[in-house]
């Protein structure tokens, strides 16, 4: 068994990456994702690379499936027992009105109804010493109840359990019993950290995904062994490594941002490899936009996400990658409402029916229609023409409606039109990186932009100019690049302690104790789902000023000293917000362990691909618009695998490839490195 697979299932396309390990190169598939069976969609992807599953050694899968379950609410009859006196806790949240001045503001409703929350007794205080034993009769009736109201999933969330989880694991092994065909998790298998609310939000989002991931974990293995795949299969987490297919039914959660995470790992990658200190990963697909920081070949993990935003949604208290995402991808529908207001996402035309010019159906305009129109991306190159474009339609769309309701008539009212969609939705993706950038204290200048997904390619220069970035890189075969970080990752699993204390005194003892705790579960996992515990930590205190609520983030190193840890602090937060404090004590409120293990991976240095010519020539030239004052412009078009390392293409150039469209605007200069990436330097 000589080959590695990947493969990312997005909105719209369904890519696939599979790595030779004997020849040391990567063959890409990509299809439209099938709606009706996801799986289908990958071994339909798997086909185009001509690679047999029974030569797989192992499988690596990334998939937007739990976090489109939250948005569409789809998931599970969802049940919740609490402690006595607890039930509301997923209604109460935080008490906090993210946004003030709003009259008509309403958080999401939680994913549990009221009338399917629970109370039984038993306490445990604040150490975690039993005040009041579990009652274990109450939970016997409550499972009988649960049953009658034909519940699939129940979530257990006891107060104080982070301290001690023992009533926790008791009511879960009662409830498995009396329901052994519901899905049933608990706060504690999740996250070992005091925040009552968090750990009620997370317990019962796992168990509301839980049951559909679990039915969608053993279709996608079944598959695979119906095709002869006999090696490991391991899932994509949000915190940038891969978990094997037992966690992930154990903690689907941790796959809610599961996709875009793959592209994170490549940026990253290739950051180390080019010696590049600050990058912003900017991923476009068909359905989304999204953005990471990269910097000193790392990018932040986050403890807690928010589905649906921070203003409006509820938290998972799972480490997911820092990520900015916005409903801009090629796939967003542009429309003109009533008062002759134009929008462009975050609707989706998605794969079923896709943009007009797929002629599946279509008919709303989307930003691929608009590129097609505009001559940015050509008809008949479009994935090898695997998938051919229809200009016309497109145009004609575009005309009846975005154009015309704005007052554009005949040829050039389309491009103008085409462009303001064009416009409209860079002007939401550079919203984004200011919002990663800019709004948390760093000078976007600093950074390179490193595009890749279908569409990043084709904005990249665009955004580039709008926020004064001078310098662009887009890898190669970036509508596949996700699928290439997912060959690359590693396994990872994240754990936390609760370890409140001033950072003085003995608080370093307590601290090593807590990490010593920690990496020994860490390795006895790993020796069980990979069989090594060879590991590598990364260590993070959250810390904070008392009577502080938000915390940040510092590194800790085993023997550090208090002095030092405080320095730390005090540059992080000073970076964050400005100002420091000297006369108030800091605390450190909890322990992030993130614990890494080496599995076979290709190495990007044999991914460059066969060279191309040193003097390639264009393969066609095409009228293409750009903003003005330029307009149509004969443009030529050159093929992506034929340029060598080493060659020059000045703007305005189209460079075409299987997956994508590189943009080059009238005065920007892009060079071909020795890893296949271009680097496109952006004339003022």
């Amino acid at each position: 068994m000589r080959y590695l697979v990947a493969a990312d299932t997005g909105g719209t396309f369904t890519d696939v990456a599979v790595y030779d390990a004997g020849a040391g190169t990567v063959a890409y598939g990509k299809t439209l994702t099938r709606y009706d069976d996801l799986a289908l969609g990958v071994l339909d992807g798997l086909a185009a690379t001509g690679v047999a599953l029974a030569d797989a050694a192992l499988v690596k899968h990334g998939t937007t499936h739990v976090i489109n379950t939250f948005i569409q609410r789809s998931g599970a009859r969802t049940a919740l027992v609490a402690t006595r006196g607890f039930r509301d806790t997923l209604e109460i949240g935080r008490g906090n009105r993210p946004v003030p001045f709003s009259l008509e503001y309403r958080r999401l409703p939680p994913l549990v109804p009221r009338e399917l929350r629970f109370e039984v007794g038993g306490r445990l205080d604040a150490r975690g010493v039993e005040i009041e034993p579990l009652d274990v009769a109450g939970l016997g009736a409550l499972a009988a109840q649960l049953r009658a109201l034909e519940v699939e999933a129940v979530a257990v969330s006891f107060i104080n359990a982070y301290a001690n989880p023992a009533h926790e694991e008791q009511a879960v092994a009662v409830l498995r019993e009396a329901l052994p065909a519901a899905y049933v998790t608990a706060g504690t298998l999740l996250t070992r950290e005091w925040f009552e609310y968090e750990r009620t939000s997370t317990a019962a989002a796992n168990a509301y995904v839980g049951a559909r991931m679990r039915g969608y974990l053993d279709a996608f293995e079944a598959r695979l062994a119906e095709r002869g795949f006999g090696g490991r299969f391991y899932m994509m987490g949000s915190n940038g490594g891969v978990l094997s297919a037992a966690r992930a039914r154990a903690q689907p959660v941790a796959l809610v941002e599961s996709g875009p995470i793959g592209g994170c790992i490549g940026a990253a990658e290739y950051a180390r490899a080019l010696g590049l200190p600050r990058l912003i990963a900017f991923d476009m697909g068909g359905t989304t936009a999204k953005c990471a920081l990269v910097q000193d070949g790392h990018f932040d993990v986050q403890p807690v996400y928010y589905i649906g935003g921070y203003d409006h949604g509820f938290p998972l208290k799972t480490p997911v990658l820092d990520i900015v995402e916005v409903g801009a991808g090629g796939g967003s529908i542009a429309a003109v409402d009533e008062r002759g207001r134009l929008s462009v996402g975050p609707r989706s035309a998605g794969s079923e029916p896709g943009p007009v010019a797929f002629g599946r159906g279509g008919t709303e305009p989307t930003v691929t229609d608009a590129n097609l129109v505009l001559g940015r991306i050509g008809g008949s190159a479009f994935m090898q023409g695997r998938l051919a474009l229809d200009t016309a339609a497109a145009a004609q769309a575009i005309a009846a409606r975005v154009a015309a309701p704005l007052g554009y008539h005949g040829p050039d009212g389309v491009d103008v039109a085409a462009q303001g969609v064009l416009d409209l939705a860079c002007a939401t993706m550079a919203g984004a990186i200011r919002e990663i950038t800019i709004e948390r204290g760093h000078d976007v200048r600093e950074f390179r932009l490193f595009a890749f997904g279908g569409g990043g390619p084709l904005f990249a220069t665009i955004l580039a100019r709008r926020l004064n970035i001078p310098e662009v890189v887009v890898p190669p075969q970036p509508g596949n690049f996700s699928t290439l970080g997912m060959l690359i990752a590693g396994a990872r699993i994240d754990l936390s302690r609760t370890v409140v204390a001033e950072a003085a005194g003995e608080a370093a003892a307590r601290i090593e104790a807590a990490y010593a705790e920690l990496e020994a579960e860490a390795a006895r996992t790993m020796q069980v789902e990979l069989g090594t515990s060879a590991l590598s930590f990364e260590r993070v205190l959250e810390m904070r000023y008392r009577g502080q609520k938000h915390t940040v983030a510092v590194p800790w190193t085993p023997g550090q000293e208090l002095a030092t840890l405080l320095e730390a602090f005090a540059t992080t937060y000073r970076r964050r917000y400005g100002n420091t404090n000297a006369d108030c004590a800091v605390e450190i409120l909890g322990a992030r362990l993130g614990a890494q293990a080496a599995i076979p991976r290709p190495q990007l240095e044999r991914l460059a691909g066969a060279a191309g010519a040193a003097a390639a020539n264009a393969v066609a030239v095409r009228a293409v618009y750009f903003p003005p004052p330029h307009g149509r412009l004969d443009t030529p078009v050159y093929a992506r695998a034929a340029l060598a390392a080493g060659h020059a293409v000045e703007g305005p150039a189209i460079i075409e490839e299987y997956s994508a469209t590189t943009v080059l605007m009238p005065g920007d200069r892009a060079v071909v490195g020795a890893l296949g990436e271009l680097t496109i330097r952006c004339a003022p």
